[in-house]
């Protein structure tokens, strides 16, 4: 027997950060798992650009990517996670694992971007101490 899924309950449950971006940049989707993990409610999300989440230094490069994916309608990320920097509502810096996806018209055309997102913040400081541990035994030992 097979079971209708209910995707609005899906995005709204899954415990990892969901968001969704039009065409221009600008969130059109923000689950519950963003809100935690960026701070920003829903209403404070919704319509505005992705650069409340883009650290400064990386807006160049992140909005030259996203215009030439919107233009060619290709990603070279396909399914590769991307590691990044990321920004929190009061300004704390994440460290944010992801996949994008992109959404389509009928017609082909890329309409926005879907993003997958984890925060891996703590595991990125854990393996910063384990390599800083590594250094200094390996230094030790010589």
């Amino acid at each position: 027997m097979s079971a209708t899924v209910d995707f609005a309950q899906l995005v709204m449950a899954a415990g990892d950060a969901i968001v969704v971006s039009d065409a221009q940049g600008a969130i059109t989707l923000w689950n519950p798992a963003a809100e935690r993990m960026f701070g920003f409610a829903e209403g404070e999300a919704l319509g505005q650009s992705l650069d409340i989440i883009i650290p400064e230094r990386q807006r160049q490069r992140h909005w030259d990517g996203y215009a030439n994916t919107m233009r060619t309608g290709q990603t070279r990320y396909g399914s590769d996670v991307l590691r990044v920097p990321a920004l929190h509502k009061d300004g704390h810096a994440l460290s944010i694992a992801f996949t994008v996806a992109l959404l389509t018209a009928p017609d082909g055309t890329v309409t926005g971007i879907v993003a997958i997102i984890r925060d891996e913040s703590s595991r990125w400081a854990e393996e910063r101490k384990l390599r800083r541990r590594l250094s200094e035994l390996e230094s030790a030992s010589q």
